[in-house]
């Protein structure tokens, strides 16, 4: 093999430290998990292991000192404090930008591991999504529904020229409009869907009846054709039920889990309030005209960039991505409101 080069060795090295640092990622998620995703975590640390011995058997004695990986630093801090499924979805993104399907020192097997584990990791994180409640979701999106619909209203009633005191009485009018309407929404939705759900679960005791039915003309076949059977296999299986073969079925296929519904009408309630008041501050704090317009705005375009980095990491794309897309559609309609407040403003004078 020829002698490597500094740029040889300086590569090696930033790989070495971001194998350590991904192993002890998943060592870190590991200890604050139990059952078969324990063990995926771990099984996962232990291929790192392999990858981090493949470059310190090619640095040999050159390995220097110890390389920081500050991306996975971030993310080994981060599973350390939570452990939780947004952790997960950046280690996904940090397994799809492997560097060692272009790069000639990695061997094949190590690039076909990356792809591998970004996969593992997508699943896990996607588990993770699953057990997130309405509750949250809810909350995350009223927050957003919050800044956006009240940015716009205080700005565009703030460019009509108005006095100051109506402005923060038609933010504060506007929060609480919103909040109420938000919650009685989220509460009357989940509600309506729980009920239907429970209107489309079969009764199990309609089991109490087969002692009486008329085996030779009966309706339980007619229950399995609505089920879907074809009238043949409806019919055999009435017949087994009927002799004492088989139970009757006590339910149907289970349905996704609904949450409180009063739980989602608060939280809808508290998380739209919570962002709908940031628009809201400076007047609160007696900023006035295109001073307060200005605090707001950027108040509101901080505010966004969470949000929408945080719905990005649920869906499983780049939260950069999804944190601009946010600020550009919060900042356009709230941009549409202002310059409708100043045409009325100015047609009123």
């Amino acid at each position: 093999m020829a002698q490597p080069t500094n740029a040889d060795l300086r590569r090696w090295r930033r790989h070495l430290a971001a194998e350590r640092a991904e192993a002890s990622v998943y060592r870190d998620l590991a200890r604050r998990r139990d059952g078969e995703e324990r063990e995926i975590l771990l099984a996962l640390a232990d291929a790192e292991g392999r990858h981090e011995q493949h470059w310190l058997d090619l640095l040999g004695d050159q390995v220097g000192k110890p390389h920081k990986d500050a991306r996975t630093a971030v993310l080994g801090f981060l599973a350390r404090r939570f452990g939780s499924v947004f952790v997960l979805a950046l280690a996904q993104r940090a397994e799809s930008r492997s560097p060692y399907e272009s790069d000639a020192d990695a061997t094949d097997t190590m690039a076909a591991d990356e792809r591998i584990h970004e996969e593992v990791v997508r699943a896990l994180a996607a588990r993770g999504r699953q057990r997130l409640s309405g509750t949250f979701r809810a909350a995350v999106f009223g927050a957003n529904d919050g800044l956006v619909s009240n940015l716009a209203l205080v700005l565009g009633v703030s460019a009509s020229g108005i006095d100051t005191r109506i402005v923060l009485l038609t933010g504060v009018a506007g929060l609480l409009a919103g909040a109420l309407s938000m919650g009685a929404g989220e509460f009357v939705s989940v509600r309506s869907q729980r009920e239907l759900l429970d209107a489309t679960t079969p009764n199990s005791n309609g089991s109490e009846s087969l002692a009486a039915l008329d085996v030779n003309a009966n309706e339980l076949a007619l229950v399995y054709r609505a089920r879907g059977m074809s009238a043949e296999e409806a019919e055999a299986h009435a017949a087994e039920i009927i002799s004492g073969r088989l139970m009757m079925p006590a339910g149907a296929a289970e349905h996704e889990t609904v949450g409180s519904a009063l739980g989602a009408a608060v939280s809808s309630f508290l998380f739209f309030a919570s962002g709908a008041v940031i628009p809201v501050l400076p007047y609160l704090f007696g900023a006035q005209g295109l001073t307060a317009v200005i605090i707001a705005a950027v108040l509101v375009g901080f505010a966004l960039l969470g949000t929408g980095s945080i719905v990005g990491l649920l869906s499983g794309t780049s939260p950069l991505t999804r944190a601009l897309r946010q600020l550009a559609i919060g900042f356009g309609a709230a941009g549409a409101t202002y310059l409708l407040g100043l045409l009325f403003g100015v047609s009123a004078g």
